[in-house]
């Protein structure tokens, strides 16, 4: 019989029921510990995670009434179930608001006892699921649109649902704006993970300090702004997936702290001194070479080997063409306003024959901005950007070439804003200043 993913802690004093209920649950829970006493169950609670505890009322020393109300000022998430011989209703009162979760008389039932368990740990799972609407971390439900006309795209859709399966890390590469992410979710939606948590982080969207605590999660006072304790989305991850886009730009620091989660699932919150223990599917992506970041000792080369168990490569727009059009017609039967218009086949051979180095992303951005400023229900090539107009011109030039000449034109019309011309050239603010670095533009 599968167990079941609850870590439970028994709390008593007397030993035989102590160790009698330690050994029946363990055969059906993932984690049981027993201790003697409510002090050794705080030392427990407070160096390790717990789902459910058990707890006795009465006990010599530290009461169960003491526990809970020492649970409540640590904010320590376990759900707690009392149980006693010797119950009155005051004490059964107390320890409902002190938050227990239920209580139970001794001499019990083990059949009365692991419903309760469950529905207890249903409960704090409740409230994880609460935590992710409040950090409004994304949760996939539907299978994304993602398009696969091509021999190329449906090699890799192939290859995803192949691997969906199995819990190993999964590494996707490609250029920025090919549709990593989405074939990161439908790896997800594809796994046995599909219905829990799907949670993300772009590490090259934030400063070194904010990753580490967005990903870690931090307690009370662990730093000036830390007002009260606040799980990471490893946490929030837990039984799912966890997303790590643009992982090539991962602090070193960071990635010692992420290849120990990877190897034990064990990781402490910045500030913590209790190891909390997480089991999340690790997806990364990055649009960068990570084997040549590693001979620059910018990457880890033990880090890339745990999480490249699995690779997918998506391959850029310019090399499968057969999509284009496809997305086109994904993008213009997606706003009901534009339903009418159309593309002419000479505006669309210009879209065909365009290199597109913002790949998927600026190719739906340059489609919405036609269908918003094109008069006519008939979009013809004097409707489109300049640059597509040019490649007859330009058809000897390398791609690099063409490359530059197009990011340099759309940073012009920009006014030098580089996020908006990121923006319209559908890539990450920081892959244009890497390749406007390349330029000697970097300042």
């Amino acid at each position: 019989m599968e167990k079941l993913p609850i870590r439970v802690l028994i709390a008593d004093d007397e030993k035989n029921i102590r160790e009698l209920l330690r050994d029946e649950l363990a055969a059906m829970m993932a984690h049981v510990a027993a201790v003697d006493s409510g002090l050794r169950a705080l030392e427990q609670l407070e160096k390790n995670e717990y789902d459910v505890l058990l707890l006795d009322l009465t006990m010599p020393g530290m009461d169960g009434i003491e526990v809970l109300k020492k649970l409540k000022s640590l904010d320590i998430p376990a759900e707690v179930i009392i149980f006693t011989a010797n119950a009155t209703v005051m004490t059964a009162v107390e320890a409902m608001k002190l938050g227990a979760y239920d209580y139970l008389m001794k001499p019990f039932k083990l059949a009365e006892l692991v419903p309760v368990i469950e529905k207890a740990y249903e409960k704090k799972m409740l409230r994880v699921e609460n935590l992710l609407l409040k950090t409004q971390v994304k949760k996939q439900a539907e299978v994304p649109s993602l398009i696969v006309k091509s021999p190329l795209m449906r090699d890799v859709i192939d290859r995803a649902t192949k691997i969906a399966p199995s819990d190993f890390p999964v590494l996707i590469t490609g250029e920025s704006g090919t549709g990593k992410e989405l074939v990161a979710r439908i790896i997800h939606n594809a796994s046995s993970r599909s219905d829990r948590s799907y949670v993300i982080i772009n590490c090259g969207a934030l400063p070194e300090n904010m990753i580490e605590s967005e990903l870690f999660g931090y307690e009370k006072g662990s730093f000036t702004g830390a007002h009260a304790r606040k799980p990471g989305l490893l946490e929030i991850a837990d039984q799912g997936t966890l997303f790590l886009d643009e992982i090539g730009d991962m602090p070193l620091p960071l990635q010692v702290k992420l290849l120990r989660v990877i190897e034990t699932g064990r990781f402490y919150r910045l500030g913590g001194t209790r190891e909390l223990l997480v089991s999340a599917r690790i997806i990364s992506a990055t649009n960068k070479n990570l084997k040549a970041e590693i001979e620059k000792g910018a990457f880890r080369d033990d880090l890339y080997y745990r999480i490249s168990a699995l690779t997918i490569h998506l391959p850029p727009l310019r090399d499968r063409t057969d999509d284009i059009v496809p997305i086109i017609e994904s993008c213009r039967n997606s706003i009901p306003a534009f339903k009418q218009k159309r593309f002419s086949s000479e505006a669309l051979k210009l879209f065909t024959g365009y290199a597109w180095p913002g790949n998927v992303r600026e190719l739906q951005n340059v489609v919405q901005h036609v269908l918003l400023l094109s008069k006519s229900d008939v979009i013809e090539p004097a409707d489109l950007p300049y640059e597509l107009g040019e490649r007859t011109c330009s058809s000897g030039a390398r791609l690099e070439d063409r490359e530059r000449e197009h990011i340099l034109r759309v940073l012009q019309q920009a006014g030098g804003d580089r996020n908006k011309a990121a923006e319209v050239l559908g890539v990450h603010p920081r892959t244009l200043m890497r390749k406007l670095a390349g330029y000697g533009m970097g300042k």
